[in-house]
């Protein structure tokens, strides 16, 4: 399995060569089997790293350079699943695209796969020094993705990104200048911040130093998790994107950088104690899911609607990883790959409709079902996948995480009651912002007059994509297969080595 991961590590970089040279057919079909082969390598992981007795098993590459064991293979695996996706989608977007230019498409796809690449070796490192490379590489990478159209709106939302994502970025590489100072108390003045030696040592880190440490990290990473009050770039970032820029970014990245604030969260339960943890994410979550619930009701932009569900999403994530039971952990670990899975189904959509109406417009969009007889369906069964409605793997996971958040577990206490009951209303609200939004907008009636738009689809190849999507929502919520419930029980262990 060793060689698996370095075919993964050079699939998405030698396609972002070719795509790059390449005229826009064959750079589209090499972007395709390189999104292809990137998660069939990543599914073929599972049943070696699923096999875990104590959550400790993993796969090492080059000197165990790269290393992937439960926790880092369900970001990987959210990742490769929408790189493939995207992939699909862009053939048909851009083929849609009557005026975008040779150069556009080129740089376009090679942006994709320059993207998926960074996306993926972030999980795959095994040291915390590369993993802040690999996303500071996705920053650069995704801010010229968000401004690659050349509107005002679009160089507005990426330099504001980058400036934001890069104040993010420098709290993080001095929270690993930190944990790296704290490390040398018991590793000496000079070694690596792999993992593995990290997390062997951690309990005998100054806890103060540590502690220090992971508030940088989780305000710094939190910048590109877009969690409360440092998530002001993602609603511009995201809805000035093109759509597979904004479904790689809200699906993957985001999640992505909550990957690397789960690694110091690792090693401060070791050294300062779990609960101190649990408390920061359960804070930060519980402001970022009441931020991203509330604005989502008075939004006018199709694809800003779908920005701030990401940002309520995230707070999910947080609150589900802070609980103390299992359950809620296994639970939040799902949601990573259920909401890849949401997201990703509905920016399709919510792109194909923009293409069709020629507006993100909320006001102006009307009888969606009616003008996109596939899209349109499809587009309301994925808000209701991000609504957390059964049967999609959304509901599943979330209904993981409240049941952990009740049931508590080891050092759990009432708090984590309350916030299980706080989370159930912010989600619940959610719920009816965007019904409302979907019933006024693609279930209400095709105007009768006033409107040029033809019934029919853009391209077969995006609704390929939303429909693949959709699958992977059921599955996960339906029944997940065996391995990835181990897989995802692996992964809770490692981060509840503690408790």
């Amino acid at each position: 399995m060793s060689a698996v991961l370095i075919v993964i590590m050079a699939v998405p970089l030698g396609a972002t060569v070719v795509s790059w040279w390449a005229g826009p057919r064959l750079a589209g079909l090499v972007t395709v089997l390189a999104g292809t082969a990137t998660f069939g390598l990543a599914m073929a992981l599972v049943p070696s790293v699923a096999r875990y007795k104590d959550g400790t098993s993993a796969v090492g590459a080059l000197g165990n350079w790269l290393r992937v064991d439960p926790l880092s293979l369900v970001f990987l695996l959210a990742t490769a699943f929408l790189y493939c996706l995207t992939a699909i989608f862009s053939v048909g977007y851009v083929a849609a695209d009557r005026a975008a230019t040779r150069v556009y498409r080129r740089r376009l796809f090679a942006g994709l796969n320059l993207f998926a690449w960074a996306m993926a070796m972030a999980p795959m490192v095994n040291d915390l020094g590369l993993l802040w490379v690999a996303i500071e590489v996705t920053t650069v990478v995704s801010a010229l993705l968000v401004a690659i159209e050349g509107t005002d709106g679009a160089i507005e939302a990426a330099w504001k990104y980058i400036l934001i994502a890069s104040l993010g970025l420098g709290l993080s590489l001095l929270a690993t200048a930190v944990i790296y100072h704290a490390g040398s108390f018991s590793l000496g003045g000079s070694y690596d911040l792999s993992y593995t030696k990290l997390l062997g040592k951690a309990s005998v880190f100054p806890a103060a130093t540590v502690r220090l440490g992971y508030l940088l990290a989780v305000v710094g990473y939190g910048t590109k998790v877009g969690l409360f009050p440092v998530h002001t770039w993602l609603p511009d970032a995201h809805s000035e994107a093109p759509t597979p820029v904004s479904a790689l970014l809200s699906g993957s990245l985001l999640a992505t950088s909550f990957y690397a604030i789960l690694r110091y969260y690792q090693i401060t339960e070791r050294a300062a104690g779990a609960a101190f943890a649990r408390d920061v994410l359960a804070g930060f979550g519980v402001l970022t899911l009441l931020l991203g619930t509330l604005y989502l009701a008075s939004q006018r932009d199709l694809k800003r609607l779908l920005a701030y569900s990401s940002i309520e999403h995230m707070g999910i994530l947080a609150i589900g990883v802070s609980f103390a039971s299992p359950l809620a952990i296994a639970g939040a670990l799902l949601h990573v790959l259920a909401h890849a899975a949401a997201k990703g189904t509905s920016f399709f959509g919510a792109g194909s409709v923009a293409r069709k109406l020629r507006t993100k417009d909320l006001e102006r969009i009307r009888g969606g079902i009616g003008l996109l007889p596939w899209t349109g369906p499809m587009l309301v069964a994925g808000m209701l996948g991000l609504s957390a409605m059964p049967p999609f793997g959304t509901f599943r996971s979330e209904l993981s995480i409240v049941a952990g958040g009740f049931a508590g577990g080891p050092g759990a206490n009432t708090a984590e009651e309350a916030i299980a009951a706080i989370m159930v209303v912010l989600a619940t609200l959610a719920f009816f912002g965007l019904s409302w939004h979907m019933g006024q907008s693609m279930l209400s009636p095709v105007p009768d007059s006033g409107t040029a738009v033809v019934k029919g689809e853009t391209s077969r190849l995006m609704v390929l994509a939303m429909a693949f999507g959709l699958l992977g929502l059921v599955v996960l919520g339906v029944h997940p297969p065996a391995a990835l419930d181990h897989l995802l029980n692996g992964a809770a262990a490692e981060l509840g080595v503690a408790r």
